[in-house]
């Protein structure tokens, strides 16, 4: 089957729900972690898909790429088995450098993660800060689990092996604080023996950025494609598009050859699942400005104007009011819905709109 561009960009914002604005108490984008990064993140994020949510139905934890994200409360069990490394190698790739001492000391890399999990847990009897969690597990831990930080001139513990221990130790972030406080999670029992269909990250890639290939997959959840390869669905469907033989969930085939466009004009977060996918040159074709939305340092937001990214914004906040500097590409008009949106996103924020700014 082939599918256009477009349509593939329609299929993604009707499966991310982007385009509705009714008020609900769940969103599907929970299934593969809605990240919190940046001033308004998650919450901005469910918001946009109309999903008002009680904080204690959530819980925020690092899980794929060290980041934090929010899932539901109730399948944090699951999640902790779904986002877990699946190999020895696997787990290595997710360490980075760390993987290097353990190996050189014989130490297997999942062994190590459950050797720092079970310290943590320990530590974490009550809500602990992230460096004070830090500094207790230099004292516990050998040689081949700590570096020497020239930054900060001290010598602590992996940053990756640290994050992506804590959920296996049943530890999940306090919303909201800065640095991070680690507290367990209420009724631990540990990580489920089986994961649900709809946590399955490597099919949560195909259902909300797809169609794509384990490669593409790999790059998000930063695991080797080798290890998604062999997990891959069997009940995908081949398609093309733009020349690229692609992958697509067999039950999500006819939302995507037949997907409508929304017209809806969204405020995307720098980190917004919808600028996550791998294939941003397929998102957003024009360099220039791949450039200006996924920069290094400081990444903007994303205009999203029906089923087209049409530009980058940044906040400019002041007192009780915000400001938005907009940048639309190729000199095209702002889209008179976006004032609707800078209104909300000020709401959102408890300050008024105030206008826009040069970008």
């Amino acid at each position: 089957m082939e599918v256009s561009r477009a349509a593939v960009l329609r299929f993604r914002v009707r499966a991310q729900e982007l385009h509705r604005d009714d008020a609900r108490s769940d969103a599907d984008v929970l299934d593969l972690g809605v990240q919190d990064t940046g001033p308004d993140g998650a919450v901005w994020a469910l918001a946009i898909r109309g999903a008002a949510i009680p904080q204690d139905d959530l819980s925020l934890a690092w899980t794929l790429r060290g980041a934090p994200h929010f899932y539901r409360r109730s399948e944090m069990a699951a999640v902790a088995t779904a986002t877990a490394p699946w190999s020895d190698a696997d787990a290595a790739k997710r360490i980075f450098d760390a993987a290097r001492p353990l190996k050189a000391a014989g130490i297997p890399v999942l062994k190590a993660l459950d050797v720092v999990a079970a310290q943590m847990r320990d530590i974490a009897k009550t809500p602990v800060v992230k460096g004070e969690m830090s500094s207790q597990l230099t004292g516990r831990l050998d040689a081949p689990y700590l570096r020497e930080c020239r930054p900060c001139n001290s010598v602590h513990a992996y940053e990756q092996p640290f994050r992506l221990a804590a959920l296996r130790a049943g530890l999940e972030l306090e919303p909201g604080t800065s640095p991070p406080v680690l507290r367990r999670i209420p009724r631990w029992r540990g990580p489920a023996a089986n994961v649900p269909a709809h946590l399955d990250p490597v099919r949560g890639v195909l259902r909300f950025l797809g169609p794509a290939t384990p490669k593409l997959v790999a790059g998000y959840v930063d695991a080797p494609v080798a290890e998604v390869t062999a997990r891959w669905p069997e009940d995908v469907e081949k398609v093309e598009v733009e020349g690229r033989r692609l992958d697509i969930l067999a039950e999500d085939a006819p939302a995507l050859s037949g997907a409508e466009g929304t017209g809806v004009v969204r405020l995307l977060g720098p980190f917004d699942l919808f600028l996550q996918g791998r294939d941003r040159d397929l998102v957003v074709p024009d360099p220039a400005a791949r450039k200006d939305l996924w920069r290094s340092l400081g990444r903007p937001g994303a205009v999203l104007a029906g089923d087209e990214i049409v530009g980058s914004w940044r906040p400019r906040a002041s007192g009780r009011k915000l400001r938005l500097a907009v940048s639309i590409w190729g000199g095209s008009e702002r889209p008179a819905e976006l004032d609707t949106e800078a209104e909300r996103l000020a709401a959102f924020r408890d300050v008024s709109f105030a206008g826009y700014v040069d970008a």
